[in-house]
């Protein structure tokens, strides 16, 4: 397989297909992460042993990618929230992953196709925390040839309607 190949899918197997079960729990521990095995297992109509050996496998095959808290920003006093776009220098999307990683309030870095080449989701504090993100951090990465930021003034959490 050609290096660049490798970088992209990872040196992981691919997951083994997934049937209507295994697509019923996932549903589940989406809509809540700390669903008991007993109760994925009654809801699914499996045995506890099958729906604790399909979750694992889940998680053994890298589907399931580990388990979280859907955390309300705003109530966790970061008042803040903006997509922020950048065009980057060609081929350093490695270099400017790896910084975007170690900024405070970064929740999802993507690269992407378009406009623009990187999309950043930070949560801050205020809006001084997050100019500050954008025109002293971000803006200082040589990498970086442009950022535009996009205030959020309101958000719905899809994966709550589950």
């Amino acid at each position: 397989m050609p290096d660049e190949q490798m970088a992209f899918t990872g040196s992981r197997a691919p997951a083994r297909p997934l049937d209507e079960i295994d697509r019923a729990i996932l549903r589940m521990l989406q809509a809540d992460g700390r669903a008991s095995i007993r109760s994925v297992a009654e809801r699914v109509h499996v045995s506890r042993a099958n729906a604790y050996a399909r979750i694992n496998r889940l998680i053994d095959d890298g589907v399931i990618r580990g388990f979280s808290a859907r955390v309300d920003q705003e109530r966790a006093g970061q008042s803040a929230s903006a997509y922020i776009t950048l065009k980057i220098v060609q081929n350093s999307w490695r270099t400017v992953r790896d910084k975007l990683l170690e900024l405070p309030g970064a929740a999802h870095i993507a690269l992407v196709s378009g406009d623009f080449d990187v999309l950043l989701l930070v949560h801050t504090k205020d809006n001084r925390a997050l100019r500050e993100l954008v025109l002293t951090r971000i803006q200082s990465m040589e990498e970086v040839l442009s950022t535009r930021t996009l205030l959020i003034f309101e958000e719905t959490d899809l994966e709550e309607k589950g």
